[in-house]
């Protein structure tokens, strides 16, 4: 169904290079519910992007040809972080002077502007806390906009405009880049009205060399909310206290599950968990997100809609409708009487976060990993030592191929054949695929292989990665 606003606004004629990807179609259709006009590029556009686009109204051109730009002639340009210089049209582009806008600065201006902003920022949980915010609020009744870094559960689309003036928009705060003219973090355009940060660990060494500089960021973002707006922050978490002691622009609160921190979860049972404020009792939520780290994240984005006078007891009934999003705890299907579970952990905490979520979910039932090492700070040997207990608790690890593994020498990159040593030596089954494997674009038959000789009945493989894993997927249940 095609998006509709409420909101007036001027238009404007934008074309989007490489409109297919999550983000960029998602604010690419937004913009065409705003009334733009909206069209753009993309080689090869799949389902379901291809029939969402068309059912917006954004027409799509399939080639990189620099013709489309001047039979386009937009008013603006939007380049994302995924487009680099040597793109034919963007070189065309800069070629005839036109105008460029970052990806981030357009939903700035397009889908934030006047609307109360809610900024979701954090190592990891930000699609799931966002996506949580987003259904708390829709169920109070404020119809708010988003842009979800994934493919929400309670809604058809990962993005929307706000469906009233001045109304609120609720995103995912990334610390990535912005585009190749742009390296300042993403999150730096969104404006936070209410601003919560889940947690904070070195990540994305492509574009921070250590954890101070993602610090420096984060510190950076902080000071854009106004004395009128809110920070949400991790009860107990260093790295983000380092961050946050010196604020003093804005009020404050905390969130955890220890005492001391101003918003609370006490009396977990399962999913279920009561939510205190300062001491006082205001609700006893009953979650569809297994796992502390989910209690962690409904905790936060309660803080946030409560603040913006969504009342507890809508709340409680958000919650027990809440559907995480796609490739967040997803069951898949069965193999071989195991049931297979794919999650977007990729970080060694989100890892051990998620086999522990897994094993509560799921009691009793033996877990066997499926790990593809695919961002730019996991091929390198950064969290070698991490990688050494994060996989605690399952009782098989494999590592997959490492993404484009000539970036880096020998010595730099994961030693994924001394972390299998390292756990047979734990007494954990693990294996994993060589470079020369890895380059096969279906490698992920070596680790069905590696499954057919340990897997049982009653089993949980779980598949931790970003990317495809090799085709692992469609090869245990079928095209996803």
């Amino acid at each position: 169904m095609a998006l509709r606003s409420t909101i007036l606004t001027s238009v404007e004629k934008l074309y989007f290079i490489r409109v297919g990807g999550t983000a960029m179609g998602g604010v690419a259709a937004a913009c065409q519910a705003l009334g733009d006009e909206v069209s753009g590029s993309e080689e090869s556009l799949y389902e379901p992007m291809k029939s969402y686009l068309a059912e917006a109204g954004v027409t799509v051109i399939p080639s990189f040809d620099p013709g489309n730009i001047e039979r386009a002639n937009p008013d603006r340009i939007v380049v994302g972080n995924a487009v680099s210089r040597g793109n034919p049209e963007l070189e065309a582009a800069m070629d005839q002077r036109r105008t460029l806008v970052s990806l981030s600065q357009l939903v700035s201006e397009r889908l934030i502007a006047k609307n109360t902003s809610v900024v979701v920022t954090g190592t990891h949980g930000k699609t799931t806390t966002t996506s949580m915010a987003a259904w708390f609020l829709e169920q109070g009744g404020r119809a708010p906009g988003f842009l979800i870094g994934g493919v929400p559960g309670n809604f058809e689309v990962s993005c929307r405009p706000a469906q009233a003036e001045n109304g609120t928009f609720i995103i995912e705060g990334d610390e990535y880049d912005t585009a190749f003219f742009d390296k300042r973090s993403k999150f730096l355009w969104y404006r936070p009205d209410v601003a919560i940060i889940n947690n904070l660990e070195h990540d994305h060494a492509d574009i921070f060399p250590d954890l101070e500089s993602v610090k420096a960021s984060f510190r950076l973002f902080l000071r854009l909310i106004p004395s009128n707006g809110l920070l949400l922050y991790p009860h107990g978490d260093a790295n983000v206290l380092d961050v946050v002691s010196s604020f003093e622009f804005a009020p404050k609160q905390s969130f955890g599950l220890d005492e001391g921190a101003e918003w609370r979860a006490t009396e977990l049972e399962g999913n279920a968990f009561t939510v205190e404020f300062r001491g006082s009792n205001l609700a006893r939520l009953h979650s569809t997100a297994p796992g502390e780290h989910n209690v962690r994240n409904m905790l936060a984005a309660f803080a946030a809609a409560h603040h913006l006078g969504v009342q507890p007891a809508q709340l409680e009934r958000a919650a027990q409708t809440f559907r995480l999003p796609k490739r967040r705890m997803e069951e898949l299907g069965e193999w071989r009487g195991a049931l297979v579970v794919d999650d977007f952990a990729h970080h060694p905490t989100a890892i051990r976060e998620t086999i522990r979520a897994t094993q509560a979910k799921y009691p009793g039932r033996r877990i066997l990993m499926v790990f593809e090492p695919r961002s730019n700070s996991t091929t390198r040997n950064l969290f070698e030592e991490e990688f050494k207990t994060c996989f605690d608790g399952a009782a098989g690890v494999f590592f997959g191929a490492l993404d484009r593994p000539w970036r880096y020498q020998p010595k730099e990159r994961l030693d994924t054949d001394g972390l299998v040593r390292h756990y047979h030596h734990k007494g954990v089954q693990a294996a994993s695929v060589t470079i020369e494997q890895g380059q096969e674009p279906d490698w992920g038959k070596y680790a069905v292989s590696a499954l057919e000789r340990w897997v049982q009945p009653g089993d949980v493989i779980l598949i931790g990665s970003n990317g495809d894993v090799g085709g692992l997927r469609s090869m245990l249940v079928g095209p996803q």
